[in-house]
This record gives structure tokens, C-alpha cells and sequence, in this order.
């Protein structure tokens, strides 16, 4: 990895379009066929406004301020995150913003917290990322 991290480092965030079609990508590719992520009916079953996205596509698209700035998905040693609000998904899609912060670099880890939020809510909690260096 050539990237150099230093703690209180902002690491360069995104925003990307969540759609449908991107559900549907990603439930053929991971198996998790849950109606609640392609049904309105299904979604409004249990309460909820429209279909949410994949927790773990969400998960997987946060990792990507860590992998993009260091380069190497290889480096990841850790990768925690808690689910705290789901990502609603209507018919046009819907924007998720991500960013990230170092809060430590101790013996060639560096601690990354990283961020995803639609319209400044916050959907993950405890998003924290462990990198090894060099």
C-alpha cells in the first residue's frame, strides 16, 4: 500500500446513486433474495416506507473510501459496522454519502471510522475499519 495515514486524516468520500436495478444486481450476486428489497408490497408488510437496500451492499460500498485511498482491499484486517437505520430505496433511487476519518495509527494499523448517510441521517453506527500498512 503507498498510501501514508495519519490520525485525524480525512479521507476523501463519495456519494453514490443507490437504484433498483442495483438490488436486483446485487441480490443475484450475494443470493439474498429478500422481497423486502425489490417488493413495495412486501416492504410495506413490515412497516417500511419502500424497499430498503442490502445491508451488506451498503457495508460493502462504505469499505470503498478505505480500499480507494489505500489501494489494496488486501490490507483490510478489520471491518466493523452496526446497522442503524435502513436505506430506503424508492422507484428513482436514492443518494448515500460516504466519508471517512483515521482515529488512530498504532504499530502499522491504522483505525478508520467510516460514515454512510441519506439525506444527513446517519445509517451505520460503530463503522470502524482496521488497515495495516506499508
Amino acid at each position: 500500500m503507498s498510501a501514508t495515514l495519519t490520525a485525524g486524516q480525512v479521507l476523501p468520500g463519495f456519494t453514490t446513486r443507490i437504484t433498483r436495478a442495483d438490488l436486483v444486481r446485487y441480490a443475484g450476486a450475494s443470493g439474498d433474495f429478500n422481497p423486502i428489497h425489490w417488493s413495495d408490497s412486501a416492504a410495506a408488510a413490515l412497516g417500511l416506507p419502500t424497499v430498503i437496500a442490502h445491508g451488506m451492499f451498503t457495508m460493502g460500498l462504505a469499505l470503498r473510501v478505505v480500499t480507494e485511498v489505500t489501494g489494496d482491499p488486501g490490507a483490510v484486517v478489520s471491518y466493523y459496522v452496526r446497522f442503524t437505520k435502513p436505506v430506503p430505496v424508492p422507484e428513482d433511487g436514492t443518494e448515500v454519502r460516504f466519508a471517512g476519518v483515521v482515529t488512530e495509527v498504532t504499530e502499522g494499523i491504522a483505525k478508520i471510522s467510516v460514515e454512510a448517510a441519506v439525506a444527513d441521517q446517519s445509517v451505520l453506527g460503530a463503522a470502524v475499519v482496521e488497515v495495516r500498512l506499508g
